[in-house]
């Protein structure tokens, strides 16, 4: 039988169709879309290999099919089989005695996106959490803190891209750190990209690394030292105004504080953008001559590639996360906003506002997830703060990013985490945060709900087995992007005695007497039927869950022939549909952010600010070489760390220059010595033209495994970035990492 189902996506930043022969219980092939060809309006969601190579995953010998409880050491990995009823009694128990002895602020559910469906994910235990009195929080993502924090201080939303239909009307895309072949950032943004190129756009890639996106879907590539971006931007405004490209018929009546005439309320006689670009104040003017020595970019190629991006027409400046996720991380997603809007290309089609980008008219589909209802105790912490707030939670206040009071009550005690890896593997500073985990006077008991012992898994308590979302229903929508549902029926059985997310919770929910206000008296299926009741009013033709599965149809999608244009109707008329800032335009100067106080951190326009580990600091001496974490086609964040078919196509290594490899007599497919003060690590490494000098590349979410002297030899570039968080976003600054490299010896 072939059945029409979704990838189980784990949060890759796509949702794509597959469909799935199934014998005798058992999934034996999944294949992609077979829908009709592709077309503008309603393009097919063709999976990548991640989704093709799934079986593998599913399939797999180290399935968790049991619950288990720890008898060794915090971290050792050793357990002991034991019930479902003594599993959830344990855990229900647990949560009772950390709530009464310190309060639901020493509850926790961290940030993870490993289970990515309605009825699978941790939504589900944040409604546990919130019917049973609430927990601590959390607020804002590892993936784009920064572009979601500082996007609306210029718009007053983030709701800032043209539906991506439009992209076949622009002339220029200047792709930013963008990689939509390898992160996905929504099912066809690469083909959507492919489209506007075979319609004459001139396609252009910034990026440290030559990717698969600056390969197959860009006319040139631009190398450019990371954490320098704004350095260029900021330059190419110097361009603008030199030559005179700068839009000022826009400027003037859509725009405040881009010179001393249109500086906002309250703060005449500050410093402009402009002051700032021609360096009125601090006198260093941003020529590309300053942003050459900088950013590495020839200031003639800075200079054309302004010109080409100002004049061509419609353009669009895409950006990507990843040059987000560094020290002032804030400042390029600023930066980017202010060089689409001096240019004109905001509420135009075929243009772009820039910044985060959530496609106009509404921000993209509703994301279906399980309803978790309001969080009674109404406080939380940024996701990537939960070490802080194990350590010192009593003393983290509203300067470390608390929302919802002042300062918290008490420290973390109890973590229960739900398809989330992010404790170990995908947090900074891994060592740090293992020494952290097995204290156990610090978190007292530790819940970790999976499919997997990941290395997060190792340092749980208990152990839940969860089953995968081929085994249990549930739905998923377009993500950032798309007009589409995707149906998920249950194709087999849970393997072994898994249980979906919804099922584990539901058992605690029982025991805490809550089970009955958290089932609603629904299982899975009914509560797919409900949310495709709740979601009818986006799309009013929704099949209810018997039609979607007596159809096999697999999704449900809306075509877009009128693409919508992100703030055409305030580009139209300003006053009449003014935006959601303080002063009704876009800021380029910001009087919030000015009245921080924190001019060199969080300045009020966007400025280049020299990242706190950078090649140009006196770190460089002992760790010269930039480090960077990309996204992979052989991983999902870490879901299919262990996958075989993704493991041999995209083998871990750290990938060199040849430059630098040379330098230190490394040889193509040596077992090297990555490392700086925080952690070491040894993986072959690959060397390639296709990363700049000075510039190495340890892809992201590779599952770590230290030796007996602490030494990683899975490859997880997280065992040396660091904790810190950006000023304003608090967000990850994981990318801002200095290392150096050498052979490893015999």
């Amino acid at each position: 039988m072939r059945i029409r189902t979704c990838c189980p996506a784990h949060n890759c930043g796509g949702r794509c169709l597959l469909v799935a022969t199934v014998e005798d219980g058992v999934i034996v092939r999944l294949e992609a879309d077979d829908r009709r060809d592709d077309d503008l309006a309603m393009p097919r969601l063709v999976a990548c290999a991640r989704g093709r190579a799934y079986l593998q995953r599913q399939y797999h010998p180290d399935r968790l099919t049991h619950p288990q409880r720890r008898v060794g050491k915090r971290g050792e990995g050793r357990f002991e089989r034991i019930s479902w009823d003594e599993a959830l009694d344990v855990a229900a128990a647990e949560i009772r005695r950390v709530r009464e002895t310190y309060g639901h602020g020493a509850l926790f559910v961290p940030y993870g996106t490993g289970a990515y469906s309605n009825t699978n994910g941790s939504h589900l235990a944040r409604r546990l959490f919130n019917l049973s009195g609430g927990c601590l929080g959390i607020e804002n993502t590892y993936s784009w803190a920064c572009t979601n924090r500082a996007t609306p201080t210029v718009y007053g939303t983030r709701i800032t891209g043209n539906q991506r239909q439009d992209q076949v009307n622009s002339r220029y895309i200047l792709m930013w750190g963008w990689n939509p072949a390898e992160m996905i950032d929504g099912t066809n943004s690469a083909w959507f990209v492919k489209q506007a190129r075979e319609r004459g756009a001139r396609v252009v890639c910034i990026d440290p690394r030559k990717t698969l996106s600056a390969v197959g879907l860009a006319d040139e590539w631009v190398p450019i030292r990371p954490g320098t971006d704004v350095a260029m931007l900021t330059a190419m405004a110097h361009v603008l105004l030199d030559e005179d490209l700068v839009d000022r018929d826009f400027v003037r009546t859509h725009c405040v504080g881009f010179d001393a005439a249109t500086m906002p309320a309250g703060a005449a006689g500050e410093e402009s953008y402009e002051d700032y670009v021609l360096g009125r104040r601090d006198g260093v003017e941003k020529t590309p001559a300053w942003a050459e020595a900088i950013t590495g970019v020839p200031r003639e190629t800075i200079r054309r590639i302004a010109r080409e991006y100002a004049s061509a027409g419609p353009a669009m400046l895409v950006q990507g996360y990843g040059m987000q996720r560094r020290a002032y991380g804030e400042q390029v997603v600023r930066a980017g906003c202010v060089l689409a809007a001096i240019t004109g290309n905001v509420g135009i089609p075929g243009g772009s506002a820039s910044g985060l980008g959530l496609p106009a008219p509404d921000g993209g589909s509703r994301w279906l997830g399980f309803p978790t209802g309001e969080n009674p105790y109404g406080t939380a912490i940024p996701v990537a703060a939960w070490t802080e707030a194990v350590l010192r939670g009593h003393a983290l206040g509203r300067e470390d990013g608390v929302l919802g009071r002042d300062r918290l009550e008490t420290d973390v005690k109890l973590i229960y985490a739900v398809a989330s890896n992010c404790l170990i593997d995908q947090h900074m500073n891994v060592n740090r945060s293992a020494r952290i985990l097995a204290d156990e006077g610090l978190v007292e008991f530790l819940i970790v709900q999976d499919q997997f012992l990941t290395p997060t898994a190792r340092f749980a308590d208990l152990l839940l087995p969860a089953c995968t979302a081929f085994e249990t229903y549930g739905i998923q929508d377009g993500w950032k992007f798309g007009d589409e549902l995707l149906f998920m029926p249950q194709l087999v059985e849970p393997l072994g005695e898994s249980k979906s997310d919804y099922a584990i919770c539901s058992g605690i929910a029982e025991r805490l007497g809550i089970g009955e206000a958290y089932t609603e008296g629904r299982d899975e299926r009914q509560w797919v039927d409900r949310i495709l009741e709740l979601y009818r009013d986006r799309f009013p033709d929704l099949p209810d869950v018997d039609a979607f599965e007596a159809s096999n149809a697999g999704v449900h999608t809306r075509p877009i022939d009128e693409p919508a244009v992100a703030f055409a109707d305030f580009r139209k008329d300003p006053e009449a549909h003014p935006l959601d800032t303080p002063s009704g335009k876009v800021e380029i100067f910001s009087k919030t952010l000015f009245d921080l106080g924190r001019p060199d951190e969080i300045p009020a326009v966007p400025k280049y600010v020299e990242e706190w580990e950078s090649p140009f600091g006196e770190e460089a001496r002992r760790f010269p070489l930039q480090a960077l974490g990309s996204h992979s086609l052989s991983r999902v964040h870490s879901s299919h760390a262990n996958n075989p078919w993704l493991q041999e196509a995209f083998p871990q290594r750290v990938f060199v220059n040849p430059v630098d490899a040379e330098a230190r007599g490394i040889r193509d497919g040596d077992p090297v010595r990555v490392f700086n003060d925080r952690g070491r690590l040894v993986i072959p490494c690959r060397l390639t033209n296709r990363i700049r000098p000075g510039v190495v590349d340890i892809p992201q979410g590779a599952w770590w495994a230290p030796d007996a002297d602490g030494t990683d030899r899975g490859g997880n570039v997280n065992v040396l970035t660091t904790e810190r968080l950006t000023p304003f976003a608090h967000g990850p600054a994981a990318h801002t990492c200095m290392v150096e490299i050498e052979r490893e010896r015999p």
